[in-house]
């Protein structure tokens, strides 16, 4: 069965290949179909892959598979090879099995879009690109995945082209991230010349982390540094995070895809399957772990104020990113892995839920426009709000497990101070995401009444992908409960890949520190949720507190509110101190080109035009001049000349008689 594994992204492919071919001489019935099958076919293959990996021995479950030859090189030798462990396995199910539900609902909301066919053949060949990143067993490989997630990204998000603002954030998304690209590839260069130097000659997986304790441990830490740059751009880390809240000028799913399950998580895939490396360079740990926390509460506390419903939940991708690298960046690989995959549940369903408002709003996104909408969309409504606990870290939700965990290891390894901060981040997150429930689901619709006229729920085809991902979100995290006898299964699959570079799983049980910090985790949830209850039930106005009412407190403390809304001006700064800058010396460039290269090159083509002009004229009065003389002279010459050669018989007998008189008078006369 494993050797397989290589039609789980050639499937996709294939779709993307039809659709992107033929797709728009078919009909969207089966534009959409070719998409959802290829994905579903996928899913299947990558279930049978777990099922047969998790039957063998947990020492045994690493598998590569080689699929051909792809740079035999000399001494440099790379195959196209796939590498089958937990990890990857895992990823290929999040992928794949969330990526089909993304396509199915993307099936009814973008029913209406005249490039369906366009759409589904870039996400299907995103999904593509996302599984040859997981799959890789060597870095090529997954660089390869790297650099096309980035590419479909850009499609994906500028896929309204014509509407300029989403050309310009795929764009932005484009260009931000090449800066990360850049450090993630400079770093694999300088890992395969650091290993060249001790006779291996591979970017394998396997040989890499055999031999990683040969490199020395200062240079371990500036490729993990540079790997870790990639990650920052890939997975919107500060300060290269600007380019995601940008995107969400793509569809709605897009953003359920590309900022949920698959694009944004390679960034923490990446550290994890490097793991060794990392864990060789505790600087480097040290650093993704405080980049991490800082850009988790960074973003929270501008989710506090933001009103559009998919702003909201990008800043809440890129917060929630923070966690998973707090997790990894501590050594706590597994959770972060949890969180990642948790995080796919809950926030492809808050998205998609958001899609789903947006759908039944004819496109308006302003929270501040809606309200009153759980009695009008109450699958959308219910499905949403399940999300937003399990995103408040309240149990039994899937993201408690998982955000509870990586604060625990924070606090357990000693960083008190992530622990705080990943805490309060914690309150933060309930406290926005309930004001985004509140404020769009409660209370009186502030829809105009056209809008208000056509209000309905999504059709079947969108609402059962929301159903089954808050299934997902409800219980999903429960394999990673650390209640069960022997540990969880969760973090016992795991083990395997992440013994080597982090302390093996703990025994089971759970002590009394740690149900204490379970304790405070959803005493922050809580409290978030009842203090966003309080500022934005409706119901509630009347007995609100004026300290608590929004408006107050927006006009007490309006310089911190103008910074936060105003995310805190990083754009502009960029604009300032990068855009800007760049715009000038572009501009000053232009106009150096325009003064001095122009006129150089002006100049040259008049001092060629000059020298051809004299050129001309000497060759027709001084070259042409001569020949012409010569020739003159040849005439006239050969006009005397001529004069003997009459073609006249008798002439010609007249000079032969006297040249014979001429020469006997001569004899005769002396």
């Amino acid at each position: 069965m494993f050797s397989y594994v290589w039609l789980i992204p050639v499937l996709p492919l294939i779709g993307a290949i039809i659709n992107g071919v033929v797709g728009s001489r078919l009909g969207k019935k089966a534009v959409g179909l070719i998409g959802c099958i290829a994905m579903a076919m996928a899913f299947i293959i990558a279930v049978s892959i777990f099922v047969n990996l998790v039957s063998l021995p947990a020492e045994s479950r690493s598998i590569v598979v080689t699929v051909f030859d792809w740079i035999p090189s000399g001494f440099f030798h790379i195959t196209f090879n796939f590498l089958i462990d937990p990890l990857s396995t895992l990823m290929i199910l999040v992928v794949t099995g969330v990526g089909f539900l993304i396509h199915v609902y993307s099936v009814g909301y973008m029913h209406h879009d005249k490039g369906f066919w366009r759409y589904f053949s870039y996400l299907n060949f995103f999904v593509f690109f996302m599984l040859m990143l997981v799959l890789g067993a060597n870095y090529l490989v997954m660089y390869l995945g790297w650099e096309g997630v980035g590419l479909c990204s850009y499609l994906l998000i500028g896929f309204w082209y014509e509407k300029k603002s989403a050309s310009d954030a795929g764009k932005k998304a484009f260009v931000v991230n090449r800066f990360g690209d850049f450090g993630f590839s400079v770093g694999v260069f300088l890992l395969f010349w650091t290993l060249y130097g001790h006779g291996v000659h591979t970017l394998d997986y396997t040989e890499v982390f055999k031999n990683a304790n040969l490199i020395d441990p200062r240079l371990i830490t500036v490729i993990t540094c540079l790997l870790f740059t990639g990650a920052i751009g890939k997975s919107a880390q500060f300060p290269l995070y600007v380019w995601l809240p940008d995107a969400m000028e793509g569809p709605t799913p897009v953003s359920a895809l590309i900022h949920a399950a698959t694009m944004v998580t390679a960034g923490v895939y990446m550290v994890a399957r490097n793991n060794i490396l990392f864990s060789l360079a505790p600087f480097t740990g040290q650093l993704v772990a405080s980049v991490g926390v800082f850009t988790a509460f960074f973003a929270a506390s501008i989710g506090l104020v933001q009103n559009d419903i998919k702003k909201v939940l990008a800043y809440s991708t890129v917060s929630q990113l923070g966690y998973m690298f707090v997790g990894v960046g501590l050594g706590a690989y597994d959770a972060g892995v949890f969180h990642l995959m948790t995080h796919a549940f809950f926030k492809g369903l808050l998205f998609l839920g958001s899609g789903s408002v947006i759908h039944a709003m004819s496109g308006e996104q302003d929270m501040t426009k809606m309200g009153g909408l759980f009695g009008l969309l109450k699958t959308t409504s219910i499905t949403f709000i399940i999300g937003a606990i399990a995103i408040a870290g309240i149990p039994p939700f899937s993201g408690f497990w998982s955000k509870d965990e990586i604060l625990g290891a924070a606090f357990t390894k000693g960083h008190y101070v992530i622990w705080a901060v990943g805490l309060f981040t914690a309150f933060m997150t309930a406290f926005y995401m309930f004001r985004q429930v509140f404020m769009t689901f409660t209370g009186e619709c502030r829809a105009d009444e056209h809008t208000k006229h056509h209000i309905h729920e999504s059709p079947a085809v969108m609402t059962i992908p929301l159903i089954i991902l808050a299934i997902l979100a409800t219980f999903g995290g429960l394999i990673g409960m650390p209640f069960f006898a022997g540990g969880s299964p969760f973090h016992n699959y795991l083990a395997p890949v992440f013994e080597h570079g982090a302390v093996a799983a703990e025994a089971a049980g759970v002590s009394s520190l740690e149900y204490i910090l379970m304790l405070v985790s959803v005493a922050a949830g809580v409290s978030g949720i009842t203090l966003a209850a309080i500022s934005y039930y409706e119901p509630w106005r009347e007995r609100r507190p004026a300290f608590l009412d929004p408006e107050t407190v927006s006009q007490r403390f309006n310089g911190v509110y103008t910074l936060l809304y105003n995310k805190y001006y990083i754009d502009e700064l960029y604009d300032a101190a990068v855009v800007n800058p760049a715009k000038r010396l572009a501009r000053t460039c232009l106009s150096f080109d325009l003064s001095f290269i122009d006129w150089l090159v002006n100049g040259a083509a008049w001092l060629t035009r000059f020298v051809s002009w004299v050129s001309h004229k000497f060759d027709i009065y001084v070259v042409d001049g001569i020949i012409n003389s010569f020739a003159t002279v040849v005439e006239y010459n050969s006009g005397i000349w001529r004069r003997l050669q009459t073609g006249y018989l008798q002439n010609y007998a007249l000079i032969f008689v006297v040249g014979i008189i001429i020469l006997i008078g001569r004899i005769l006369f002396g």
